[in-house]
């Protein structure tokens, strides 16, 4: 059974405010650690979407559990396997952090923060493609196994979730957190 957004299923940013202000919520983040680090709704919890699977229910069926993401396609991922596996009283934030952040409510993060790391790898990637065909064109056809070797590299970074350009990007300078 595939669940499918409804608007049953969602929260607004600020129905959600006032929910965060009483205290009546459990607010999930399903991003990875470096975009939660960049920012993040003040009281949420990170559960990246890999994990949300092994979340436990809260203790109390009334808790409301709200979901969220940057734009609200993997925090439905995540409602969708939550609901399938019982959880009661779950919520989806419409248009994720980035609505929130339209709406003009705090974020907390690192302040100057470099671009997300997937952000990092498309424009990586699509630089080392590009360059792979503008130069397999006027310089040797055998530079057409750059872009190869890099959308192999996507492929499997898609097919087995781990991807290696953007591990190697986190070991830059400017993506260590601040002490490291």
């Amino acid at each position: 059974m595939i669940t499918t957004t409804t608007e049953s299923s969602l929260i607004s940013a600020a129905e959600l405010h006032n929910a965060l202000q009483q205290r009546q919520v459990l607010l999930i983040d399903v991003r990875e650690p470096n975009e939660y680090n960049n920012a993040h709704i003040p009281g949420a919890l990170l559960c990246p979407l890999a994990n949300v699977q092994e979340l436990e229910p809260p203790c109390s069926s009334d808790t409301r559990v709200v979901l969220y993401c940057e734009s609200g396609r993997r925090s439905q991922m995540a409602y969708e396997i939550l609901a399938r596996r019982g959880f009661q009283n779950l919520k989806n934030l419409e248009g994720g952090i980035q609505r929130w952040k339209q709406m003009g409510y705090a974020v907390r993060g690192a302040a100057n923060a470099p671009l997300s790391i997937m952000r990092q790898v498309q424009i990586t990637a699509g630089s080392l493609i590009l360059t792979g065909v503008i130069l397999g064109f006027t310089v040797n056809a055998g530079f057409f196994f750059l872009s190869g070797f890099v959308g192999l590299g996507m492929l499997f970074a898609g097919l087995s979730g781990r991807c290696l350009l953007a591990q190697l990007l986190m070991r830059l300078p400017f993506n260590r957190p601040k002490g490291k």
